[in-house]
């Protein structure tokens, strides 16, 4: 009986203790005001003037964050940094967190730990956590990068890339990595990517840039 009880108590520590490592899959989209496809001369240009904002959405198809289910909903992430994000920083950058309104205040609090643990010292400081109906929608297009984002004051519309069109120097590449850990990603183009809410230092209409990520994201 001893040996059966610490058993079920070891199991009980590790579940606790890893609780937030629970698998859990989903679609990802992410635009930021600079160009992630492109060339070298083309990003120096972009350096400490641009690319200091930046939109992160996870869509979760299955999964757990601390035991807490979140099959379904969907969070947002809106970022507002002191330079062009994936340059040194000269403080830490702001993000408000933006929650399925279906959400419980449980899966509410798990949506912003998923956010956090994915996006790393980026979304380290949240400002705000708000709370509003989210679509995200994974369109049907050639190139698999298509998609359309909508949750309260935040928009983002992407396309796929195209060789020809949107090649500006010849040797565009992924230049900068994708802002979320764990994640499976193409670049594509921000048909627009919109942020005129409150809570952060600004607001931005970013519009036709080479500035994002379609894909999906995994934790084991």
């Amino acid at each position: 009986m001893r040996r059966l009880l610490t058993a079920a108590a070891l199991a009980l520590l590790l579940t606790s203790s890893h609780a937030a490592a629970a698998g859990i899959t989903g679609q990802y989209v992410e635009a930021r005001t600079c160009d992630v496809w492109t060339g070298p001369c083309f990003a120096n240009a972009d350096y400490n003037l641009t690319g200091k904002n930046a939109l992160l959405a996870w869509k979760v198809d299955k999964g757990s964050v601390g035991g807490v289910n979140l099959d379904g909903l969907s969070v947002v992430a809106v970022v507002a940094a002191d330079n062009t994000i994936g340059l040194p920083q000269s403080g830490p950058a702001q993000a408000i967190v933006i929650v399925d309104s279906r959400a419980t205040p449980a899966q509410r609090a798990a949506l912003v730990q998923l956010v956090q643990q994915q996006g790393g010292q980026l979304v380290k400081s949240v400002a705000a956590v708000q709370s509003a109906t989210i679509d995200l929608t994974m369109c049907e297009c050639k190139g698999q990068t298509c998609a359309e984002l909508q949750a309260g004051s935040a928009r983002l519309k992407t396309r796929c890339l195209d060789a020809h069109h949107d090649k500006a120097c010849g040797n565009e590449t992924a230049f900068y990595p994708p802002l979320a850990s764990g994640v499976t990603v193409r670049p594509a183009a921000a048909v627009e990517s919109i942020f005129n809410g409150t809570g952060l230092r600004n607001t931005w209409s970013d519009y036709d840039r080479r500035g994002a990520y379609v894909g999906t994201f995994s934790v084991r």
